[in-house]
């Protein structure tokens, strides 16, 4: 998470619980419940997780363990059931106390999608989206944009990047070591795209991890994310030609690769992301993009809007960006679908292509 989004939570949850609003005693039941938004699309949404080992790359961090892996899987699904959990209690707990709230807060967060539903899909039918969250963020705060995209057709992938967030495996849960350092973001993000791209080894390759992965049309694959989640993925579709499309959602690019990236793709930022903006790797980034690209603002957001915790912090009464967290949830549903939509599916979407009169906010820019 980048110092001064951690500050703004910190400083909005530390004033929220000086003012009562988490003031009822300790104990889960008595803590509010919010709710991820529903999803638009036609389908409802199913979930699974895998836990995947990379027994070839030793973990940067931990040089003595092999690389492991948390992922979590959206698709369409015609069965009902409970829903999933938002995030483990024990994640819960240690992201909480990053963020200065309530420990079980997180975990309470009502999800939209069946917990192992089955799929309701024919064989290499879904295009697939593989997400990787900000720096210190677990992979559940892309929830609600990834049962968006499940509703409307798609397999989605979050990845939960080992010691950079809280993270529940089968066996124990992993705290985010590399927080409490300073960020060594030249080997986090090839890092980072090296787990993508395992990710998709293990949901296209021939002995894959998922056993519904043959749903998956392995031809059409995006890679997004949030913060460095975003910039890790622009490194994966530059070193991995099997991505087709990439975005990033408000986060610096940091290492960037010198390569130049023929295929589509999106910038979404804040205000500070626009120009003249303060991040100058955004435009570093541009010049190094050859093929479809553009890059747009949305006027009135932070740097996590494009996140779960836009409408959560709503939900809260937390929200302190000018936007209100549900339009900026809808904003984030609309155009991420608009670009996988056009560059995955072929459908034209007039939304990416200039200022829209159902979405004022959003300001597009061309250096």
């Amino acid at each position: 998470m980048q110092r001064s989004m951690r500050r703004t939570l910190i400083g909005a949850t530390a004033a929220a619980v000086g003012a009562g609003l988490f003031a009822a005693p300790a104990g889960a039941q008595e803590l509010p419940v919010f709710s991820i938004p529903e999803p638009t699309g036609e389908y409802a949404t199913g979930t699974t997780t895998l836990h995947l080992v990379d027994e070839d790359r030793a973990d940067v961090w931990v040089p003595t363990e092999d690389r492991e892996l948390m992922v979590t899987l959206w698709y369409p699904t015609g069965d009902d059931g409970p829903t999933a959990p938002y995030m483990s209690a024990e994640e819960s707990a240690l992201f909480g106390a990053q963020l200065q709230i309530p420990g079980g807060l997180l975990a309470q967060v009502e999800t939209n999608s069946v917990q192992g539903a089955e799929p309701l899909a024919d064989d290499g039918s879904l295009p697939l989206v593989v997400l990787s969250p900000g720096f210190s963020f677990p992979r559940a705060t892309l929830t609600g944009l990834a049962e968006e995209l499940a509703s409307q057709g798609y397999a989605v992938a979050a990845v939960g990047h080992n010691y950079e967030a809280p993270i529940t495996f089968p066996d124990r849960t992993t705290e985010c070591i590399t927080c409490t350092q300073d960020l060594d973001a030249d080997t986090l993000v090839p890092n980072r795209a090296e787990d993508l791209s395992f990710v998709l080894d293990e949901l296209t390759g021939d002995d894959a991890a998922w056993e519904d992965a043959g749903v998956i049309d392995a031809s059409r694959v995006a890679v997004g994310g949030h913060s460095i989640g975003g910039a890790s993925s622009h490194r994966a579709l530059a070193n991995d030609d099997r991505f087709d499309a990439g975005f990033n959602l408000d986060g610096t690019f940091f290492a960037l690769d010198p390569s130049r990236v023929s295929d589509p793709f999106l910038m979404v930022g804040a205000d500070p992301h626009g120009l003249p903006g303060e991040d100058k790797t955004w435009e570093k980034a541009w010049k190094k993009l050859c093929g479809w690209k553009q890059w747009i603002t949305v006027d009135g957001t932070g740097h996590s809007a494009m996140t779960d915790s836009a409408p959560l912090a709503e939900q809260a009464g937390l929200n302190q960006d000018e936007t209100d967290g549900f339009r900026s949830n809808d904003i984030a549903r609309a155009y991420i679908t608009a670009f996988v939509d056009e560059h995955l599916r072929g459908e034209d979407q007039p939304i990416l292509d200039g200022p829209s009169a159902e979405w004022p906010e959003v300001q597009f820019h061309n250096p």
